[in-house]
Protein backbone atom coordinates (compact mmCIF):
# COMPACT_ATOMS: atom_id res chain seq x y z
CA UNK A 1 0.00 0.00 0.00
CA UNK A 2 2.82 2.43 1.09
CA UNK A 3 4.54 1.85 -2.45
CA UNK A 4 1.39 2.50 -4.49
CA UNK A 5 0.76 5.85 -2.58
CA UNK A 6 4.48 6.51 -3.62
CA UNK A 7 3.43 6.01 -6.95
CA UNK A 8 0.77 7.27 -6.74
CA UNK A 9 2.16 10.56 -6.12
CA UNK A 10 5.23 10.28 -7.85
CA UNK A 11 6.28 12.61 -10.65
CA UNK A 12 4.41 12.87 -13.97
CA UNK A 13 6.32 12.27 -16.63
CA UNK A 14 6.28 11.47 -20.50
CA UNK A 15 7.10 8.73 -22.91
CA UNK A 16 7.26 8.77 -26.94
CA UNK A 17 6.86 6.55 -29.44
CA UNK A 18 6.84 6.35 -33.36
CA UNK A 19 3.08 6.83 -34.37
CA UNK A 20 1.84 3.05 -35.07
CA UNK A 21 0.44 4.11 -38.62
CA UNK A 22 4.13 5.14 -40.13
CA UNK A 23 6.46 3.19 -41.48
CA UNK A 24 10.68 3.43 -41.02
CA UNK A 25 12.52 3.12 -44.13
CA UNK A 26 16.18 2.30 -44.66
CA UNK A 27 17.55 3.54 -47.83
CA UNK A 28 20.24 2.03 -49.85
CA UNK A 29 22.34 5.14 -48.93
CA UNK A 30 22.15 4.17 -45.20
CA UNK A 31 19.75 6.86 -44.64
CA UNK A 32 16.40 6.99 -43.03
CA UNK A 33 12.56 7.55 -43.86
CA UNK A 34 9.66 8.12 -42.56
CA UNK A 35 6.33 7.52 -44.10
CA UNK A 36 2.53 7.34 -43.47
CA UNK A 37 0.47 7.08 -46.64
CA UNK A 38 1.52 10.17 -48.80
CA UNK A 39 3.70 11.94 -46.43
CA UNK A 40 7.37 11.17 -45.92
CA UNK A 41 10.28 12.59 -43.62
CA UNK A 42 13.17 12.32 -45.09
CA UNK A 43 15.46 11.76 -41.77
CA UNK A 44 18.70 11.82 -44.17
CA UNK A 45 22.23 9.56 -42.49
CA UNK A 46 22.03 9.57 -39.06
CA UNK A 47 24.37 8.95 -36.24
CA UNK A 48 24.81 5.87 -34.39
CA UNK A 49 22.73 7.27 -31.15
CA UNK A 50 19.67 9.06 -33.54
CA UNK A 51 19.35 6.17 -35.44
CA UNK A 52 19.34 3.58 -32.63
CA UNK A 53 16.76 6.18 -30.66
CA UNK A 54 14.69 5.92 -33.99
CA UNK A 55 15.02 2.56 -34.25
CA UNK A 56 13.66 2.23 -30.47
CA UNK A 57 11.31 4.86 -31.26
CA UNK A 58 9.34 2.43 -33.69
CA UNK A 59 8.18 -0.72 -31.61
CA UNK A 60 8.48 0.93 -28.08
CA UNK A 61 8.30 3.55 -25.48
CA UNK A 62 11.19 6.10 -25.18
CA UNK A 63 11.17 8.43 -22.25
CA UNK A 64 13.85 10.95 -21.85
CA UNK A 65 15.68 8.93 -19.15
CA UNK A 66 15.81 5.95 -22.20
CA UNK A 67 17.12 8.67 -24.82
CA UNK A 68 19.57 10.05 -22.49
CA UNK A 69 20.83 6.74 -21.66
CA UNK A 70 20.51 5.47 -24.90
CA UNK A 71 22.39 7.96 -26.75
CA UNK A 72 25.31 8.30 -23.95
CA UNK A 73 26.15 4.28 -24.24
CA UNK A 74 26.53 4.37 -27.82
CA UNK A 75 28.08 7.95 -28.72
CA UNK A 76 28.70 9.92 -25.20
CA UNK A 77 27.22 12.77 -23.41
CA UNK A 78 27.69 15.31 -26.17
CA UNK A 79 24.87 13.85 -28.22
CA UNK A 80 22.32 14.26 -26.48
CA UNK A 81 21.46 17.27 -27.08
CA UNK A 82 21.10 16.02 -30.84
CA UNK A 83 18.93 13.66 -29.91
CA UNK A 84 16.37 15.56 -28.16
CA UNK A 85 16.13 18.02 -30.97
CA UNK A 86 15.32 15.18 -32.99
CA UNK A 87 12.59 13.98 -31.02
CA UNK A 88 11.35 17.29 -30.42
CA UNK A 89 11.44 17.49 -34.28
CA UNK A 90 9.47 14.48 -34.48
CA UNK A 91 7.19 15.26 -32.23
CA UNK A 92 6.07 18.87 -33.57
CA UNK A 93 5.30 16.93 -36.66
CA UNK A 94 3.04 14.69 -35.32
CA UNK A 95 5.32 11.59 -35.86
CA UNK A 96 4.87 10.57 -32.45
CA UNK A 97 2.64 9.48 -29.92
CA UNK A 98 3.19 10.86 -26.01
CA UNK A 99 2.11 8.75 -23.11
CA UNK A 100 1.94 10.25 -19.28
CA UNK A 101 3.19 8.01 -16.44
CA UNK A 102 4.00 7.97 -13.21
CA UNK A 103 6.23 5.66 -12.10
CA UNK A 104 5.28 2.48 -14.21
CA UNK A 105 1.95 3.49 -14.15
CA UNK A 106 0.41 4.32 -17.49
CA UNK A 107 -1.79 7.38 -16.91
CA UNK A 108 -3.16 8.19 -20.64
CA UNK A 109 -1.51 7.95 -24.24
CA UNK A 110 -1.89 10.80 -27.06
CA UNK A 111 -2.23 10.08 -30.54
CA UNK A 112 -1.85 12.18 -33.13
CA UNK A 113 -4.47 12.87 -35.75
CA UNK A 114 -2.71 15.18 -38.26
CA UNK A 115 0.88 15.27 -39.78
CA UNK A 116 3.24 17.87 -40.64
CA UNK A 117 4.31 21.89 -39.48
CA UNK A 118 1.12 23.20 -37.59
CA UNK A 119 -0.89 19.64 -36.90
CA UNK A 120 -0.25 20.15 -32.96
CA UNK A 121 -2.99 21.71 -31.28
CA UNK A 122 -1.87 24.51 -29.32
CA UNK A 123 -1.22 23.41 -25.58
CA UNK A 124 -3.63 24.83 -23.23
CA UNK A 125 -3.69 25.21 -19.74
CA UNK A 126 -6.59 24.07 -17.10
CA UNK A 127 -7.96 27.00 -14.60
CA UNK A 128 -7.56 25.87 -11.01
CA UNK A 129 -10.83 27.22 -10.55
CA UNK A 130 -12.51 26.27 -13.33
CA UNK A 131 -14.77 23.13 -13.38
CA UNK A 132 -14.66 21.33 -16.95
CA UNK A 133 -17.82 19.43 -18.85
CA UNK A 134 -17.31 16.97 -21.34
CA UNK A 135 -17.46 18.24 -25.05
CA UNK A 136 -21.09 17.58 -26.28
CA UNK A 137 -18.43 16.62 -30.04
CA UNK A 138 -16.38 14.11 -27.55
CA UNK A 139 -16.87 10.23 -28.37
CA UNK A 140 -15.50 7.42 -26.80
CA UNK A 141 -14.69 4.51 -28.61
CA UNK A 142 -12.46 1.25 -28.49
CA UNK A 143 -9.26 1.56 -29.67
CA UNK A 144 -6.04 -0.52 -29.12
CA UNK A 145 -7.55 -2.34 -26.23
CA UNK A 146 -8.47 0.70 -23.96
CA UNK A 147 -11.21 3.23 -24.65
CA UNK A 148 -10.40 6.61 -26.34
CA UNK A 149 -11.59 9.74 -26.54
CA UNK A 150 -11.61 12.41 -29.27
CA UNK A 151 -13.89 15.02 -31.03
CA UNK A 152 -13.70 16.51 -34.65
CA UNK A 153 -12.78 19.64 -33.23
CA UNK A 154 -8.78 18.41 -32.40
CA UNK A 155 -6.01 16.55 -34.04
CA UNK A 156 -5.44 14.46 -30.85
CA UNK A 157 -7.10 11.66 -29.77
CA UNK A 158 -6.84 10.67 -26.33
CA UNK A 159 -6.36 7.19 -24.91
CA UNK A 160 -7.28 6.46 -21.45
CA UNK A 161 -5.28 3.58 -20.55
CA UNK A 162 -5.70 4.13 -17.05
CA UNK A 163 -10.04 2.94 -16.51
CA UNK A 164 -9.95 5.50 -13.76
CA UNK A 165 -10.01 8.12 -16.64
CA UNK A 166 -13.66 6.57 -17.45
CA UNK A 167 -14.25 8.09 -14.02
CA UNK A 168 -13.68 11.37 -14.68
CA UNK A 169 -15.31 11.54 -18.08
CA UNK A 170 -18.54 10.29 -16.82
CA UNK A 171 -17.94 13.13 -13.51
CA UNK A 172 -17.34 15.39 -16.39
CA UNK A 173 -20.67 14.26 -18.46
CA UNK A 174 -22.85 14.24 -15.35
CA UNK A 175 -22.23 17.26 -13.99
CA UNK A 176 -18.56 18.86 -13.84
CA UNK A 177 -15.21 18.62 -12.99
CA UNK A 178 -12.00 20.31 -11.61
CA UNK A 179 -8.40 19.29 -10.80
CA UNK A 180 -9.54 17.67 -7.23
CA UNK A 181 -12.28 15.39 -8.47
CA UNK A 182 -9.81 14.14 -11.21
CA UNK A 183 -7.10 13.86 -8.67
CA UNK A 184 -9.65 11.81 -6.31
CA UNK A 185 -10.99 9.65 -9.13
CA UNK A 186 -7.44 9.13 -10.20
CA UNK A 187 -5.79 8.69 -6.96
CA UNK A 188 -2.98 11.05 -7.23
CA UNK A 189 -2.02 14.23 -6.63
CA UNK A 190 -3.48 17.46 -7.76
CA UNK A 191 -0.43 18.62 -9.72
CA UNK A 192 -0.53 15.25 -11.51
CA UNK A 193 -4.02 15.61 -12.00
CA UNK A 194 -3.26 19.06 -13.40
CA UNK A 195 -1.06 17.58 -15.69
CA UNK A 196 -4.18 15.24 -16.96
CA UNK A 197 -6.34 18.32 -17.19
CA UNK A 198 -4.12 19.83 -19.32
CA UNK A 199 -4.31 17.02 -22.00
CA UNK A 200 -7.96 16.53 -21.61
CA UNK A 201 -8.17 20.14 -22.30
CA UNK A 202 -6.28 20.77 -24.98
CA UNK A 203 -8.27 17.77 -26.91
CA UNK A 204 -11.27 19.56 -26.16
CA UNK A 205 -12.57 16.61 -24.64
CA UNK A 206 -13.47 19.08 -21.61
CA UNK A 207 -14.18 22.30 -21.68
CA UNK A 208 -14.60 25.31 -19.54
CA UNK A 209 -18.19 26.42 -18.91
CA UNK A 210 -17.88 29.30 -21.51
CA UNK A 211 -17.01 27.31 -24.04
CA UNK A 212 -19.54 25.05 -23.21
CA UNK A 213 -22.28 27.60 -23.70
CA UNK A 214 -20.59 28.32 -27.04
CA UNK A 215 -20.80 24.63 -28.14
CA UNK A 216 -24.98 24.53 -27.22
CA UNK A 217 -25.81 28.25 -27.88
CA UNK A 218 -23.48 30.21 -29.89
CA UNK A 219 -22.44 29.81 -34.09
CA UNK A 220 -21.35 28.20 -35.21
CA UNK A 221 -21.08 25.69 -33.32
CA UNK A 222 -24.26 25.19 -31.68
CA UNK A 223 -25.58 24.46 -35.61
CA UNK A 224 -23.63 21.22 -35.66
CA UNK A 225 -24.79 17.90 -34.18
CA UNK A 226 -21.83 16.06 -32.88
CA UNK A 227 -22.98 13.15 -35.68
CA UNK A 228 -22.80 15.17 -38.75
CA UNK A 229 -19.89 17.13 -37.54
CA UNK A 230 -18.22 13.96 -37.21
CA UNK A 231 -19.12 12.86 -40.12
CA UNK A 232 -17.74 15.80 -42.17
CA UNK A 233 -15.30 16.09 -40.67
CA UNK A 234 -14.00 12.29 -40.83
CA UNK A 235 -14.98 12.57 -44.49
CA UNK A 236 -12.73 15.38 -46.33
CA UNK A 237 -9.01 14.71 -45.81
CA UNK A 238 -6.34 17.49 -45.08
CA UNK A 239 -6.33 18.39 -41.19
CA UNK A 240 -6.00 14.68 -40.23
CA UNK A 241 -4.49 12.05 -42.01
CA UNK A 242 -6.76 9.10 -41.64
CA UNK A 243 -7.39 7.01 -44.40
CA UNK A 244 -9.99 8.37 -46.61
CA UNK A 245 -10.63 7.05 -50.43
CA UNK A 246 -10.42 3.60 -52.22
CA UNK A 247 -7.83 1.83 -49.74
CA UNK A 248 -9.87 -1.54 -50.60
CA UNK A 249 -9.92 -2.28 -46.45
CA UNK A 250 -12.37 -5.49 -47.02
CA UNK A 251 -10.57 -6.84 -49.78
CA UNK A 252 -8.85 -9.67 -47.75
CA UNK A 253 -11.75 -10.21 -45.33
CA UNK A 254 -14.73 -10.45 -47.36
CA UNK A 255 -15.64 -11.59 -50.77
CA UNK A 256 -17.11 -8.06 -53.26
CA UNK A 257 -20.58 -7.54 -52.78
CA UNK A 258 -22.30 -8.36 -56.65
CA UNK A 259 -23.50 -5.80 -58.83
CA UNK A 260 -26.70 -7.38 -58.97
CA UNK A 261 -28.86 -7.68 -55.78
CA UNK A 262 -30.65 -11.21 -54.85
CA UNK A 263 -33.81 -10.15 -53.54
CA UNK A 264 -36.82 -12.45 -52.13
CA UNK A 265 -39.54 -12.61 -54.96
CA UNK A 266 -43.08 -12.99 -55.24
CA UNK A 267 -43.41 -12.56 -59.13
CA UNK A 268 -41.68 -10.68 -62.03
CA UNK A 269 -42.95 -7.86 -64.25
CA UNK A 270 -41.28 -7.64 -67.30
CA UNK A 271 -41.25 -4.03 -68.60
CA UNK A 272 -40.62 -2.82 -72.08
CA UNK A 273 -38.00 -0.94 -73.32
CA UNK A 274 -38.67 2.75 -74.14
CA UNK A 275 -37.36 4.47 -77.20
CA UNK A 276 -34.96 6.75 -75.65
CA UNK A 277 -34.39 8.11 -79.68
CA UNK A 278 -38.32 8.68 -79.78
CA UNK A 279 -37.63 10.69 -76.13
CA UNK A 280 -34.95 12.76 -77.48
CA UNK A 281 -37.27 14.14 -80.28
CA UNK A 282 -40.27 14.33 -77.74
CA UNK A 283 -38.69 15.95 -75.14
CA UNK A 284 -38.46 19.74 -74.47
CA UNK A 285 -34.65 21.15 -74.98
CA UNK A 286 -32.72 20.28 -71.60
CA UNK A 287 -32.85 24.28 -70.77
CA UNK A 288 -36.90 24.34 -70.48
CA UNK A 289 -36.78 21.05 -68.61
CA UNK A 290 -34.62 22.32 -65.65
CA UNK A 291 -37.05 25.80 -65.94
CA UNK A 292 -39.88 23.85 -65.32
CA UNK A 293 -38.67 21.22 -62.57
CA UNK A 294 -40.53 22.02 -59.42
CA UNK A 295 -42.13 19.99 -56.94
CA UNK A 296 -45.91 18.45 -57.95
CA UNK A 297 -47.56 16.38 -54.56
CA UNK A 298 -50.63 16.18 -55.74
CA UNK A 299 -51.21 13.20 -58.79
CA UNK A 300 -54.28 12.73 -61.08
CA UNK A 301 -55.95 9.55 -59.83
CA UNK A 302 -58.78 9.63 -62.36
CA UNK A 303 -55.52 8.99 -64.68
CA UNK A 304 -53.03 7.33 -62.52
CA UNK A 305 -49.52 6.41 -63.64
CA UNK A 306 -49.38 3.92 -66.31
CA UNK A 307 -46.89 0.93 -66.01
CA UNK A 308 -45.49 1.67 -69.48
CA UNK A 309 -44.65 5.22 -67.94
CA UNK A 310 -42.96 4.27 -64.79
CA UNK A 311 -41.37 1.57 -66.44
CA UNK A 312 -39.90 4.46 -68.64
CA UNK A 313 -39.12 6.88 -66.01
CA UNK A 314 -36.98 3.90 -64.26
CA UNK A 315 -35.22 3.35 -67.29
CA UNK A 316 -34.04 6.70 -68.00
CA UNK A 317 -32.93 7.18 -64.44
CA UNK A 318 -31.54 4.03 -63.69
CA UNK A 319 -30.86 1.19 -65.77
CA UNK A 320 -27.45 -0.33 -65.15
CA UNK A 321 -25.20 -1.61 -67.87
CA UNK A 322 -22.53 -4.22 -66.26
CA UNK A 323 -19.05 -2.87 -67.30
CA UNK A 324 -17.05 -5.72 -66.41
CA UNK A 325 -14.81 -5.25 -62.99
CA UNK A 326 -12.30 -3.12 -61.43
CA UNK A 327 -10.00 -3.53 -58.25
CA UNK A 328 -11.60 -7.35 -57.66
CA UNK A 329 -15.08 -5.54 -57.95
CA UNK A 330 -18.34 -5.60 -60.43
CA UNK A 331 -18.86 -2.26 -61.56
CA UNK A 332 -21.51 -0.68 -64.14
CA UNK A 333 -23.12 2.02 -65.90
CA UNK A 334 -25.98 4.56 -64.94
CA UNK A 335 -27.46 7.69 -66.05
CA UNK A 336 -25.62 9.11 -63.64
CA UNK A 337 -22.08 9.58 -62.40
CA UNK A 338 -21.54 7.41 -59.35
CA UNK A 339 -18.50 6.63 -57.03
CA UNK A 340 -16.32 4.10 -58.31
CA UNK A 341 -19.14 3.27 -60.82
CA UNK A 342 -20.36 0.66 -57.98
CA UNK A 343 -24.17 1.25 -58.24
CA UNK A 344 -24.79 0.79 -55.16
CA UNK A 345 -28.19 2.50 -55.00
CA UNK A 346 -31.29 0.66 -55.62
CA UNK A 347 -35.12 1.63 -56.15
CA UNK A 348 -38.05 0.20 -54.59
CA UNK A 349 -41.42 1.41 -55.94
CA UNK A 350 -44.38 1.35 -52.94
CA UNK A 351 -47.34 1.16 -55.38
CA UNK A 352 -50.81 2.69 -54.87
CA UNK A 353 -52.42 3.37 -57.73
CA UNK A 354 -50.64 2.74 -61.36
CA UNK A 355 -52.34 1.24 -64.39
CA UNK A 356 -51.56 -2.03 -65.07
CA UNK A 357 -49.55 -2.98 -62.21
CA UNK A 358 -50.87 -4.32 -59.43
CA UNK A 359 -50.18 -2.80 -55.43
CA UNK A 360 -47.31 -3.50 -53.62
CA UNK A 361 -43.58 -3.06 -52.59
CA UNK A 362 -41.75 -4.08 -55.75
CA UNK A 363 -38.16 -4.30 -56.53
CA UNK A 364 -36.33 -2.35 -59.82
CA UNK A 365 -33.94 -4.97 -61.13
CA UNK A 366 -32.03 -2.47 -62.93
CA UNK A 367 -29.86 -4.70 -65.32
CA UNK A 368 -33.28 -6.47 -66.64
CA UNK A 369 -35.62 -3.84 -66.55
CA UNK A 370 -37.59 -5.38 -64.97
CA UNK A 371 -40.22 -5.03 -61.73
CA UNK A 372 -39.84 -8.33 -58.72
CA UNK A 373 -42.71 -7.79 -56.38
CA UNK A 374 -41.76 -8.21 -52.95
CA UNK A 375 -44.72 -7.61 -50.54
CA UNK A 376 -48.15 -7.55 -51.72
CA UNK A 377 -49.20 -5.38 -48.65
CA UNK A 378 -46.80 -2.63 -49.89
CA UNK A 379 -49.70 -0.48 -51.58
CA UNK A 380 -51.76 -0.43 -47.80
CA UNK A 381 -52.03 2.16 -45.57
CA UNK A 382 -48.19 1.71 -43.65
CA UNK A 383 -46.08 3.82 -41.52
CA UNK A 384 -44.04 3.73 -44.08
CA UNK A 385 -46.82 5.67 -46.66
CA UNK A 386 -48.46 7.39 -43.63
CA UNK A 387 -45.04 9.13 -42.68
CA UNK A 388 -44.73 10.02 -46.36
CA UNK A 389 -47.92 11.71 -46.88
CA UNK A 390 -47.23 13.40 -43.44
CA UNK A 391 -43.37 14.40 -45.19
CA UNK A 392 -45.25 15.49 -48.32
CA UNK A 393 -48.01 17.68 -46.17
CA UNK A 394 -50.92 15.77 -48.82
CA UNK A 395 -54.36 13.88 -47.36
CA UNK A 396 -53.55 10.74 -50.01
CA UNK A 397 -51.14 8.29 -50.67
CA UNK A 398 -49.09 8.99 -53.50
CA UNK A 399 -49.53 7.09 -56.77
CA UNK A 400 -46.07 5.72 -56.19
CA UNK A 401 -43.60 6.08 -53.50
CA UNK A 402 -40.01 5.59 -54.58
CA UNK A 403 -37.40 4.51 -51.74
CA UNK A 404 -33.88 4.63 -52.89
CA UNK A 405 -31.68 2.44 -50.42
CA UNK A 406 -28.11 1.99 -50.79
CA UNK A 407 -25.79 -1.26 -50.46
CA UNK A 408 -23.29 0.37 -48.69
CA UNK A 409 -21.24 -2.66 -48.30
CA UNK A 410 -20.43 -2.38 -52.27
CA UNK A 411 -18.69 1.43 -50.90
CA UNK A 412 -17.56 0.05 -47.76
CA UNK A 413 -15.46 -2.58 -49.19
CA UNK A 414 -13.50 -0.04 -51.38
CA UNK A 415 -13.43 3.04 -49.60
CA UNK A 416 -12.46 4.18 -46.03
CA UNK A 417 -13.67 7.82 -44.58
CA UNK A 418 -16.51 9.00 -46.96
CA UNK A 419 -18.95 5.78 -48.13
CA UNK A 420 -21.86 7.31 -46.51
CA UNK A 421 -21.21 10.68 -47.97
CA UNK A 422 -20.50 9.49 -50.90
CA UNK A 423 -23.76 7.44 -50.68
CA UNK A 424 -25.59 10.68 -49.62
CA UNK A 425 -24.25 12.51 -52.95
CA UNK A 426 -25.13 10.22 -55.22
CA UNK A 427 -28.52 9.80 -54.04
CA UNK A 428 -28.84 13.68 -54.72
CA UNK A 429 -27.58 13.31 -57.85
CA UNK A 430 -30.07 10.36 -58.54
CA UNK A 431 -32.92 12.80 -57.22
CA UNK A 432 -32.01 15.69 -59.68
CA UNK A 433 -32.45 13.39 -62.25
CA UNK A 434 -35.99 12.31 -61.46
CA UNK A 435 -37.17 15.44 -61.50
CA UNK A 436 -35.67 16.22 -64.60
CA UNK A 437 -36.97 12.92 -66.20
CA UNK A 438 -39.93 13.42 -64.69
CA UNK A 439 -40.51 16.91 -66.04
CA UNK A 440 -40.07 15.73 -69.19
CA UNK A 441 -42.48 12.78 -68.98
CA UNK A 442 -45.57 15.40 -67.64
CA UNK A 443 -45.14 13.47 -64.62
CA UNK A 444 -45.59 14.56 -61.14
CA UNK A 445 -42.71 14.49 -59.05
CA UNK A 446 -41.57 15.14 -55.47
CA UNK A 447 -38.47 14.37 -53.47
CA UNK A 448 -38.92 14.03 -49.69
CA UNK A 449 -37.13 15.51 -46.94
CA UNK A 450 -37.08 12.32 -44.95
CA UNK A 451 -38.72 8.72 -45.16
CA UNK A 452 -39.48 6.16 -42.28
CA UNK A 453 -36.37 4.24 -42.32
CA UNK A 454 -37.68 1.31 -40.05
CA UNK A 455 -41.19 1.33 -41.91
CA UNK A 456 -39.62 0.33 -45.01
CA UNK A 457 -37.13 -2.16 -43.36
CA UNK A 458 -40.20 -3.71 -41.49
CA UNK A 459 -41.76 -3.66 -45.22
CA UNK A 460 -39.23 -5.05 -47.06
CA UNK A 461 -37.42 -7.43 -44.57
CA UNK A 462 -33.60 -5.77 -45.33
CA UNK A 463 -31.47 -5.52 -42.78
CA UNK A 464 -30.69 -1.40 -42.38
CA UNK A 465 -27.55 -2.37 -41.73
CA UNK A 466 -26.86 -4.13 -45.11
CA UNK A 467 -29.18 -1.96 -47.40
CA UNK A 468 -30.82 1.50 -45.36
CA UNK A 469 -33.38 3.69 -47.30
CA UNK A 470 -31.57 7.24 -48.11
CA UNK A 471 -33.95 8.65 -50.18
CA UNK A 472 -37.84 8.89 -50.99
CA UNK A 473 -39.38 10.32 -53.93
CA UNK A 474 -43.51 10.62 -55.27
CA UNK A 475 -44.02 9.96 -58.64
CA UNK A 476 -47.72 10.30 -59.77
CA UNK A 477 -49.56 11.47 -63.05
CA UNK A 478 -49.93 15.28 -63.20
CA UNK A 479 -53.22 16.90 -62.72
CA UNK A 480 -54.80 18.96 -65.57
CA UNK A 481 -53.11 22.54 -65.19
CA UNK A 482 -50.46 21.68 -63.33
CA UNK A 483 -48.03 22.04 -65.56
CA UNK A 484 -45.04 24.27 -66.50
Amino acid sequence: MANATAVARGTVHESFRLRRDAVLLAGDDGGQTLRHSRFELPLGRLGVGRSALVLRLSDHWVSEVELHRLVTGLEGEHRVLAAQVLLRRLAAHSWLERRLEIGTRVLLEITPRGLGSGSVPAARRHDRLARYHLSRFAAVRPQEGRLAVLTPLSLSTVGCVDPALGRVLADAAGGACDRVAVAAALGVDETAAGRVLDELVTARVLVAPGQEEQERNTAPLAYWSAEDLTVHERSRPGAHVEPVGGTYPFRDRFPAPPLRPEPAVVRSVVLQVPDLDLAAKQDDTFTRVVRARRSIRAHDDQRPITREQLGEFLYRVQHTEPRGEAGGQEIGARPYPGGGSLCELEIYPVVTRCDGLDPGLYHYDSLDHRLNLLNERGGEDTPLLRYARAAAGVATSPQVLLVVTARVQRLMWKYEGLSYPMVLKNAGVLTELMYLVATAMGLAPCALGAGHGSGFATLSGLDPLVEPSVADFLLGSRRPGDGP
